[in-house]
């Protein structure tokens, strides 16, 4: 009967051990992964730095006539600070706030330059969105898309730039008459049409063999 109770004790106080020994190992494994996430936060929110003002006199002055392009740098310089949600939602807001620049662009910049540039801000965008909405996030792939997104930026605004100083150039005199006249030309010709042919001239009877007119 003693050893019966001896091998019970030893049974239970066996899987006493290994239940103190799990719970040990799932603690150390909870504190890690907390402390993982700690960190990763912590390189985000550092990471976190967007070029949110004008670059240019150009860029500002736009704000005012483009209403997209104003609640796009808005979204951008409202930088989250409490915990990764707060990213997460940020990032969803962003990727509303940069698909939405696509409308009422301002006509002299409704180029395909200046679209191109809108297309790949809105795809760099997207990606961040993606990546810090991921289970098992990486800091430094959300760090390094902030950074494209800030090249990006740069491009755009200087493109806007570059358009506003080329339209300040005065024509030259005769310039835009010219321009006027290839355009006009160019519509006067009807497409996939040959040039009709130029008929050979017959030799006048008044003309003599030697090319002097009788």
């Amino acid at each position: 009967m003693n050893n019966r109770l001896a091998l019970l004790f030893l049974v239970i106080l066996m899987q006493f051990s290994c239940d103190n020994t799990n719970n040990e190992k799932r603690l150390a494994d909870q504190m890690k992964d907390a402390k993982k996430r700690e960190t990763i936060f912590a390189n985000i929110k550092k990471g976190w730095e967007f070029f949110d003002f004008p670059i240019n006199e150009t860029s500002e002055a736009t704000i005012s006539t483009w209403p997209q392009w104003k609640e796009f740098m808005a979204e951008l310089a409202a930088k989250p600070s409490k915990k990764i949600t707060d990213f997460q939602k940020k990032s969803k807001a962003l990727t509303k706030k940069a698909m939405a620049l696509n409308m009422n662009i301002p006509p002299q910049f409704d180029t395909p330059q200046i679209r191109s540039r809108i297309a790949t801000l809105i795809t760099q965008v997207q990606m961040l969105d993606l990546y810090i909405n991921l289970n098992d996030i990486s800091d430094k792939k959300v760090t390094k898309l902030v950074a494209e997104i800030n090249i990006e930026l740069v491009s755009l605004q200087r493109q806007m730039d570059k358009i506003v100083e080329k339209n300040k150039i005065p024509m030259e005199a005769g310039e835009s008459e010219l321009l006027q006249m290839i355009r006009d030309t160019s519509r006067a010709i009807p497409s996939g049409n040959s040039p009709m042919p130029i008929s050979p001239v017959s030799p006048s009877n008044n003309i003599n063999p030697n090319g002097v007119q009788r």
